[in-house]
Order: structure tokens, then sequence, then C-alpha cells
């Protein structure tokens, strides 16, 4: 084998691609028009009892509308695949659909302060509480069913786009009930006041949503660390290790849509031989696809072993091994996403 370091890579479009798009389609599809149904509820009963918790209500779901109607584009643009101006695919439009969500949200939140606000300072009666309150109870029933769903195909899926949806409807059953509460009260006491300060804590509880949906999708199109997804790849590479696999490091994954970019350096033996190292790069590769049933792309750089690394191999026998395999320098997380071959710092500690 050279000691140049080589490379493989797979290109292949994944074969469930197709499934999961059809999927996704179906449930924002669902989204928008269940959505537009519900702010009609909310409209009309907004025209019946004239109340500010209600109109703050229906202001969110004119956001989950736009939110919706994005949201497909971004899952139509996600699906195609990669080109010669996106050769990493169309997969990171999804969190600038999160991060637009977050921000209607969030600019909700504001008209919904100030209608708030107005209220406290001139209370106004509110006709026809009965039959808002039936009207508003049948909508948030409606949307507690439709956010579960969403949330549901969105992780099962891994559409970022889909998931943020749903939660952002759950925060509308949320905000839904606290407003039919308000009413109730208001209903029960006659202190209309309580109309305005239910439409107030809507407005807070949809800014948090609203922000924490933009950190969110910054973090995804900034490439952010992700504990989880690399602990999983971690887990997986120890429970499938080969003897010829002596080291793995600079591991690196990050997600684009329902993509997972994966790229990392494999140490193989010093005198393999170069077709040999290109086939324990492809099991590699192959094992890391079909963990993400297809839906990964692979790089996988190969370098000689180091001196340093003996104390982590496991090759049955070698002439040139200078230092006993030890259990306390074996796999995990933290050696595999080190930058550079040889010992990590903890382990530099325990020699």
């Amino acid at each position: 084998m050279t000691h140049n370091a080589t490379t493989s890579k797979t290109a292949s479009r994944p074969q469930g691609a197709a499934a999961t798009q059809r999927m996704r389609m179906q449930a924002i599809g669902l989204s928008v028009a269940v959505s537009i149904l519900l702010l009609a509820l909310k409209f009309l009963t907004y025209r019946l009892t004239n109340s500010t918790a209600v109109l703050s209500d229906a202001l969110e779901s004119v956001v989950n509308v736009a939110a919706s109607v994005f949201a497909v584009m971004s899952i139509w643009m996600a699906a195609k695949p990669p080109d010669l101006s996106h050769p990493y695919g169309h997969g990171k439009i999804e969190y600038f659909s999160a991060g637009f969500e977050g921000a209607l949200i969030s600019g909700a939140a504001f008209a919904i302060f100030y209608h708030g606000i107005q209220y406290l300072l001139t209370p106004r009666p509110l006709p026809h509480l009965e039959q808002g309150l039936l009207i508003l109870g049948a909508a948030t029933v409606i949307n507690l069913l439709l956010g579960i769903y969403l949330v549901r195909v969105g992780r099962r899926t891994d559409s970022l786009a889909l998931t943020a949806d749903g939660k952002h409807i759950l925060t509308d059953v949320t905000s839904s009930t606290a407003v039919i509460i308000g009413l109730l009260l208001v209903y029960w006491t006659g202190w209309l006041r309580i109309d305005g300060v239910v439409a107030c804590l809507v407005g807070i509880t949809i800014l948090i949503t609203g922000g924490q949906l933009v950190i969110q999708s910054f973090k995804r199109l900034m490439d952010a660390s992700d504990p989880d997804l690399l602990e999983r790849i971690s887990l997986l590479l120890v429970r499938n290790r080969r003897p010829e696999w002596i080291d793995i490091h600079q591991l690196r994954a990050w997600r684009a849509g329902t993509t997972i970019h994966i790229d990392l350096h494999l140490v193989l033996p010093e005198g393999i031989l170069l077709n040999q190292a290109h086939r324990e790069a492809k099991i590699l590769e192959k094992m890391l696809i079909e963990e993400f049933r297809g839906n990964a792309g692979v790089l996988v750089h190969m370098d000689p072993c180091h001196p340093s690394e003996c104390r982590v191999c496991r090759q049955p026998a070698c002439q040139q091994r200078t230092f006993i395999p030890n259990s306390r320098h074996d796999w995990n997380r933290e050696r595999m996403v080190r930058p550079s071959a040889g010992l990590s710092q903890e382990e530099e500690n325990n020699r």
C-alpha cells in the first residue's frame, strides 16, 4: 500500500428517498389544508366573541398557514438530487423553513402583545361566548391531532421542517387551551380584563417557541456538532469493528434535510495493499449507508498506522508493534472525533 491517502465516496441516490418524500409531502399537504380550515374557524370565533385572546390565537394560525406553505416549498426543494451547483444536495433549505417559521411566530407575538395591552386598557364585552367556546374547542382538538401526526412523521423521516411545523401547531394547541380557560373565567366571573391578560400570556409562549426554532435552524445551517448523531455512529463502529481497522479519527457528521453526510479517517496496517485497503473502506462505507437506510453520503480517508496507535490496535500479530494493546485506550466517540492520529489528551494522561 502506498502511504498516500486514498479516498472513497458514495454518490448514489438513496433507494428509500422516494417513499420518504411521498410521506413528507402528504403530511405537509394535510397540514396546509387543516391550517386553512382552522384559521377560518378561529376568525369566525373572533367575529362572534370580539375576544382579543381569540384574535391572538387566530393571528398565530395565520402564521401556521404561511409557515406550512413555506414548508411545502422547502420539502419539495430538499428532495431534489445533487447537481453541479449543489453537489451536497438541497436539504438545508428545510432549516431556512424552520428559521422562517420561528421569525413569523416572533412577529405574531408582538402583534398579540399590542392587541392584548389595548384590551387591558379598554376592556369590551364579549358576546356569544358559548358558541365561541364550542367552535374553539373543536378547532383545538383537530389541531392537537394534526400536531402529533406532523411531529411523528417529521421524526420518522428526519424532516426538521415537518417537526418544526408540528411543534408550532402543538404550541398553538397550548395557546388555544389557555384562551379557552381565559374565556371560561370571563364567562364565570365577568372580569373582562382576563381576556387581555390571556392574550399577553399567549404572546410570551409563542415568542419563546419562535426563538427556539430560530436557534435550532441556525445551528443546523452552521453545521453545529450533533452529539447524539456522533454517538450513534461511534457505537455502530465499535460494534462492527474489524481487526484491520486499527483506529478512526476526525469523525464528522452533519445533516442536510434527510441526508446524513459522514467523513472520517480510517487507519489501516502500514503494509496493507491498496486493493485490500480499498475493500476495507467500502465495507465501512456500506455499513454506514445501511445504518441510515440509504440516506447517507460517506467519505472515507485512509491512513497508514502510527506507533502511537499500537495501544488501540486489535491486529492478532504485528512485527512492528511498539506498545501492548490496552483496553483503556479503546474506541469511543471522544477518540474518534479527535482531529488527528495518535492519543487523545485523556489517553496521554493515562499512559
